[in-house]
């Protein structure tokens, strides 16, 4: 990618936590953005933001996909953040819970896949970015089994969209943060029924830096990937975790 040249970039999930911080660190990078995300009252604020367009998507749906084709043609660089924490052991694991997980975290990173990648390919240029976890291929979590199944699953998609299309000039890659301070984690744990101050100890406690993860951290890289700089890395799962996983 020309490192002059404004980006367009289709940021998933952008109405809070990292999807935001990604759009707001492309933005500052002098990008054009995308916005999408399934509460698009979440989107409000970045409405009549310079370079900066907010549509609603529901991941899940492959009609809101092919709506949006218009741009997805267009697009230089996807990062897509949309995805859901589940939590249970192998044996808490039903049928609907599967199919639902592997929808939203897996499925829907397919079909914008698909989306995006005949327009890069026909450009010989495109930078495709995946918001995974630690909690995956690259680490065992107690209690996380359909949530590490499925990001370990994006791992392995990303990777097979680097191998298949590096002459191509796409890039693929996937980011894989530890514990974030997010709105998204602040729910997980008022909703667990307990308490809620010992729980955020216990999240911080495992961290090695003795603190968690900020949504700009994460931002930080998914900005760099998707700039010339990073023009010779692809296939990666970049953990971004505090020193959970050394």
């Amino acid at each position: 990618m020309n490192s002059k040249k404004t980006k367009t970039c289709l940021v998933t999930a952008a109405g809070q936590g990292i999807g935001r911080a990604i759009v707001d660190g492309l933005l500052s990078a002098g990008h054009k953005v995308i916005a999408t995300d399934r509460d698009v009252a979440l989107l409000e604020g970045l409405i009549g933001v310079e370079k900066c367009e907010v549509h609603e998507l529901d991941v899940t749906e492959p009609a809101a996909i092919a709506a949006l084709s218009h741009y997805t043609n267009t697009v230089d660089v996807l990062c897509h953040c949309a995805g859901y924490v589940d939590s249970g052991t192998v044996l808490d694991i039903t049928d609907a819970q599967y199919d639902f997980n592997f929808q939203l975290n897996v499925q829907s990173a397919v079909r914008l896949a698909q989306a995006v990648l005949p327009g890069m390919v026909s450009r010989n240029d495109g930078a495709l970015i995946f918001i995974s976890s630690v909690a995956s291929a690259i680490k065992g979590v107690p209690n996380r089994s359909i949530y590490g199944t499925t990001k370990a699953a994006l791992l392995g998609l990303s990777k097979s969209i680097a191998a298949d299309f590096v002459a191509e000039g796409i890039r693929s890659n996937c980011i894989c943060p530890g514990t974030v301070e997010t709105p998204s984690l602040s729910e997980r744990i008022a909703e667990s029924g307990s308490d809620i101050m010992a729980q955020r100890k216990e999240f911080i406690a495992r961290q090695p830096m003795g603190r968690l993860g900020r949504a700009e951290e994460i931002a930080a890289l998914a900005v760099f990937l998707s700039d010339p700089m990073a023009g010779f890395m692809t296939g990666q799962a970049l953990a971004i975790d505090g020193g959970w996983t050394i």
